[in-house]
């Protein structure tokens, strides 16, 4: 049994707030949320360790003002596993720490196979742990003792496996290279809202149509606005696959979109006039939707023989040498040069130069120590498909 402490009243917590700004060294945070049972991103209950301090378990919902933990752990490393996982529902908060290590980006770093933090704790600690709640509704009052247990087991050893991580780090030279992707991640801002967010979902491209569009756009606005209302995850209320069941159904009536059997979902019957009248409103809207909507994206690299054959070239030379790189190193391909990126400076190259190819990445949000360790490569690697380019035109005249 894991000694820790729920704290869910004023003087309990700032309580806890003093023992743990009078504790040693880095505090062990996480953060539990209720994804895909509400419709918020909410801390739900927010676990710390401090060695010398204990576990406290933090009920966000129960305190009114959190600043005092704000206070006790400023300007000390907070360390976590998946940290871009828990930054978001902690800023809104305002609890947003100066330093973190990050125990799963170290993983990745070290080239381990499993970075869950089950694998983590057992491959560094010999400690097994089991992760039987993960999933739980986290907003779920008064919380289980066996989910409270498993909550504290979260940030216990979490403090000991980052002293293991950090010297492993050491020893294969990749300590810059982890804080550099500690600080990146701490920093991280949310990406912007999307124009047309309705374009999400999932099945959308079944829908011919800009009338029907306009049916989906407001069935999706409808859907949204009544889970924000009511604080339950969209998809729990009706799935994104009965909402295009129900487009492709055609209802000429509210009874007939009650008959179409794919439209399931725990609202799709108790909020009918809802979606009727989206349909509604849909149907005889003036500002419809355009059918196709200009991207950015890349064609797939399947593609490119056909679309760029010297940007394919290029890829096809530069993308062997970076995995070879990875592969020496000992890490995932993707945490030392995102596939993104890679494809993007193959598309549209800077020059062949290892300065512009550097200043390119930096562009696209490469740090630092992913430059050093790749862009001479990818530089090589383009000077050899324009060479090869030459030679194959020279023997063709």
């Amino acid at each position: 049994m894991t000694d820790y402490e729920v704290i869910d009243t004023l003087d309990a917590f700032l309580a806890a707030c003093a023992a743990l700004a009078d504790g040693d060294g880095p505090a062990a945070v996480d953060v539990e949320r209720a994804s895909g049972f509400r419709y918020s991103q909410r801390a739900y209950l927010i676990q710390v360790f401090r060695r010398g301090s204990g576990v406290f378990l933090f009920d966000p919902i129960a305190i009114d003002d959190i600043s005092p933990l704000r206070e006790a752990l400023d300007r000390i490393e907070w360390v976590f596993h998946a940290a871009s996982q828990d930054l978001p529902s902690l800023r809104e908060l305002d609890l947003v720490p100066t330093e973190i290590f990050d125990t799963e980006l170290a993983g990745r770093l070290l080239g381990f196979e499993r970075v869950g933090l089950s694998a983590v704790v057992e491959r560094t600690l010999g400690i097994t742990l089991a992760k039987e709640h993960s999933a739980a509704d986290w907003s779920t009052r008064p919380l289980p003792e066996p989910w409270l247990e498993y909550a504290a087991l979260d940030v216990l050893h979490l403090i000991d496996v980052r002293d293991a991580l950090a010297a492993e780090l050491e020893e294969q030279g990749k300590t810059r290279f982890a804080a550099e992707e500690f600080e990146a991640t701490r920093v991280r801002l949310p990406k912007p809202a999307r124009e047309e967010p309705w374009r999400r979902m999932g099945g959308l491209h079944q829908v011919r149509g800009a009338r029907n569009l306009a049916v989906a756009r407001e069935l999706w606005n409808a859907r949204e606005a009544y889970a924000q209302e009511v604080d339950v995850s969209p998809g729990r209320l009706v799935p994104d696959r009965s909402l295009v069941a129900a487009i492709l159904a055609h209802p000429t009536s509210k009874n007939a979109l009650a008959a179409v059997s794919a439209f399931t979902g725990r609202a799709s019957r108790t909020q009918l006039d809802r979606w009727w009248a989206a349909f509604e409103r849909g149907r005889a809207t003036e500002d419809l939707p355009r059918e196709r909507v200009p991207s950015d994206a890349l064609p797939p690299p399947r593609a490119w023989a056909d679309r760029n054959p010297e940007a394919d070239a290029r890829l096809k030379l530069a993308r062997p040498a970076v995995e070879k790189l990875a592969e020496e190193l000992h890490m995932p391909t993707e945490n030392l040069l995102t596939p993104e990126m890679l494809r993007r400076v193959a598309w549209n190259p800077p020059g062949t130069t290892p300065e512009a190819i550097g200043a390119a990445l930096a562009d696209l949000g490469a740090r630092r120590w992913q430059i050093e360790q790749t862009a001479q490569t990818i530089a090589a690697s383009f000077v050899e498909a324009v060479q090869a380019s030459e030679e194959a035109s020279a023997d063709a005249s």
